[in-house]
């Protein structure tokens, strides 16, 4: 049982860690709407900032740095309480929450910080963007997958006991 919380800290740690490392670096080394290509017509390093959620969602309302405040801290706390009762052997949900929760956390430390989340992948093709993202909101994207795996997985073990 200890261990999945010594995974939990070491997988939530170093994603944090990654995610912030990733967003110091860009804001020391580029200026705001710099960008790099790294694959012609497909990928590149914009260095952008996002006041709201994704898809900038919010970002004109006066009161959206207490809201995503908030719901971060919640979300967080959320994460924490559902992965406790996960049972042991649940390893998938377990890396899932982590990667889920160091996401959480990168990016309520850039709105803490910032006022504001640091945005640097840009995946596009030609001249169709998608919405810049970062390390946090990949790992938010991954973990809710594994997740999405966890639960087809658990659905199954259920219905063949």
């Amino acid at each position: 049982m200890r261990s999945r919380y010594i995974l939990f800290v070491i997988i939530s740690g170093f994603g944090i860690f990654f995610d912030q490392i990733t967003k110091v670096f860009i804001d020391r080394s580029m200026q705001l709407f710099d960008s790099i290509v790294i694959v012609e017509n497909f990928f590149q390093l914009t260095y952008v900032r996002n006041k709201g959620a994704a898809f900038s969602f919010l970002s004109n309302a006066s009161w959206r740095l207490p809201f995503f405040i908030s719901v971060s801290i919640v979300a967080a706390f959320v994460i924490l309480i559902a992965f406790r009762r996960l049972r042991d052997d649940q390893k998938l949900a377990h890396i899932s929450l982590a990667l889920i929760f160091s996401g959480a956390v990168g990016n309520l430390i850039d709105r803490i910080r910032l006022g504001e989340v640091i945005d640097f992948l840009d995946a596009h093709w030609y001249r169709h963007h998608w919405p810049a993202f970062n390390v946090a909101d990949s790992l938010i994207c991954v973990g809710v997958f594994l997740l999405a795996i966890d639960m087809i997985m658990e659905e199954k073990r259920l219905k063949k006991d």
